[in-house]
């Protein structure tokens, strides 16, 4: 959920819109606020589209100190109001973001925004589409067939409402322009400092859970990358003591279940005596080797003090996600579709419809389906800004779909009873042999892909944190060189004692989900009626429940 983060994350001197009405409203700021930034900007912190160098002229460090100045002097009266001629023309403003970056207004004659609502449909849901699809049919396993189908169904809806109330969560802030808030400014704003750094804090443990992630599967898509490539030189020929199914189309249970999980090194018997294949298999390990060997490859790249050379190869997760797509469709034509209905027991290597380790689902979709945390840059965009909520709507619905295609498509062409169930993997292209040829491309893909968004995610760690503590992204190289030694060690730590990228997978979802999607949308919007008089015992029962859900959620994680 954390690919299409180019407009996002790098501190450029990117474009908003803002229209007539908003600017007007913009120089008749109420008494009481203090949200007025100066557009004075540093240096260091604006780049043009073709990264060069900006100055700051006199006139505008000028226009910065008198604009100081009549603020100053609104806070004593109402009417000590900035005159338009000291106002800067729109083109001249600048603005802090929440993470230090600088963003200049520019009018807009045709709209808020420029996108239209196909494009803007299109980067939700190219936004949300992340690495939990892949642990999406293990996911259906754990909860059970029907029981899976219901969670999803009913998690995108919750998802939707909460993600349409952060979306909205603007406009319960009265008397002041709130156009340039994103939400952990909102978050501050009813909840003071707490709130601004719980949902930093939060904002954290979600990119960080993601780095994670992608470290682990990073680990497994080079392993199986470069073992399909040995064998394939060195033509080599693997019998695979593991269980699996025969003929072509092969599917295989690295884990079978009560068996303890093994290294995927000794998966395969290699008809060979070679003792050069011994070796390769002994320095190329899933776990005790190739996590450590791609420190080499991604700790220079999280030392780039700009991010926008990876955000060029965002598209790249679109085709990710179409061919895996594809991969699916084919691979389920060939298997054809293996259901039983046994509804609370696992019978013949069939599981039952109503598992109790349900929540394992509800885990992963709260990551699956998570967009909280930017929806309303991206929403800002859109040219038509009356129809946000039929576009999120409709981006939901889309996501919904695809994930449902995956999970139940894999689930249901998994081969049973040759197989058991309890054989999908939280990944499941770990069911398919190195030597598949589509899952290689597949891997191959993914790979190169998720090396380019690994730098993008570390950036915007960077910039959240060391520019909360030094007030700036790149306070120097040994801030940033520790930061990064120890996102990287953590990453190859949990690759090698806890590859299991479906259990980080649900906790770093029910974690940023508790705040993101359940907690803070749901008090805000309690907060914002209770001030108004118009609260009532109905929403405050269901906003309250919701709470609870996202409490349980995440303490279920941990008890099942």
């Amino acid at each position: 959920m954390y690919r299409n983060m180019a407009d996002d994350i790098k501190p450029l001197l990117t474009t908003i819109t803002e229209d007539k009405s908003t600017h007007l409203e913009r120089t008749k700021v109420k008494p009481e606020s203090n949200s007025r930034r100066p557009f004075y900007v540093p240096p260091r912190n604006l780049h043009g589209n073709a990264d060069q160098q900006e100055q700051v002229t006199q006139e505008a460090s000028a226009m910065n100190s008198r604009i100081q100045y009549y603020s100053k002097l609104t806070t004593t009266h109402k009417t000590l109001v900035p005159p338009d001629h000291v106002i800067p023309a729109e083109e001249e403003i600048y603005i802090y973001s929440p993470l230090g970056s600088a963003l200049q207004f520019e009018s807009s004659t045709d709209g808020f925004g420029k996108n239209p609502s196909i494009v803007t449909i299109f980067s939700i849901w190219n936004t949300m589409m992340g690495t939990s699809i892949l642990s999406l049919p293990w996911a259906l396993k754990e909860a059970g067939f029907t029981l899976g189908i219901i969670l999803l169904i009913l998690m995108n809806m919750l998802m939707l409402y909460c993600c349409y109330r952060v979306l909205t969560s603007r406009q319960t802030v009265a008397h002041i322009d709130t156009s340039s808030w994103e939400f952990p400014e909102v978050c501050k704003y009813y909840f003071g400092s707490f709130g601004q750094w719980s949902s930093l804090l939060f904002s954290l443990i979600s990119l960080f859970g993601a780095m994670i992630v992608y470290w682990v599967l990073m680990s497994n898509f080079l392993f199986n990358t470069g073992k399909f490539i040995y064998n394939y030189v060195h033509n080599i020929t693997e019998v695979g003591h593991v269980l699996s199914t025969n003929g072509s189309s092969k599917v295989i249970c690295p884990n079978p279940p009560g068996i303890h999980q093994r290294n995927s090194t000794d998966m395969f018997v290699v008809v060979s005596n070679d003792t050069a294949l011994h070796e390769f298999q002994e320095w190329w390990n899933k776990t005790n080797t190739v996590p450590f060997y791609l420190i080499l490859l991604l700790l220079p790249l999280l030392g780039f003090k700009s991010a926008s050379f990876f955000a060029r190869f965002n598209n790249l997760g679109t085709v990710s996600v179409f061919y895996l797509i594809v991969l699916v469709t084919l691979k389920a034509g060939r298997q054809g579709f293996h259901l039983e209905f046994h509804w609370f027991e696992s019978v013949n290597n069939f599981v039952a419809e109503f598992r109790s380790s349900f929540p394992h689902m509800t885990g992963v979709l709260a990551l699956a389906f998570f967009i909280h945390n930017c929806i309303i840059t991206l929403m800002k965009n859109n040219q038509h800004q009356e129809n946000n909520v039929r576009d999120l709507s409709i981006a939901y619905l889309l996501v919904g779909l695809t994930y449902l295609y995956v999970a139940v498509m894999t689930f249901a062409a998994f081969p049973s009873p040759a197989l058991s169930k309890e054989c999908i993997e939280p990944n499941f292209l770990d069911n398919l042999p190195s030597s598949d040829i589509m899952a290689f491309i597949s891997r191959v893909f993914l790979l190169f892909q998720m090396t380019t968004v690994y730098p993008l995610l570390g950036y915007l760690i960077r910039v959240q944190l060391l520019g909360q503590l030094f007030g700036k992204a790149y306070p120097s190289f040994l801030h940033v060189f520790v930061l990064n030694v120890v996102v990287v060690c953590t990453g190859v730590l949990v690759a090698k004692f806890y590859p299991n990228i479906g259990g980080i997978i649900r906790y770093s979802g029910a974690t940023c989900g508790l705040a993101f999607v359940f907690v803070y949308p749901s008090l805000i919007h309690m907060m914002s009626l209770h001030g108004r008089g118009r609260l009532s015992w109905p929403s405050a029962i269901f906003h309250s429940f919701l709470i609870g859900l996202g409490v349980a959620n995440l303490i279920a994680q941990f008890l099942i």
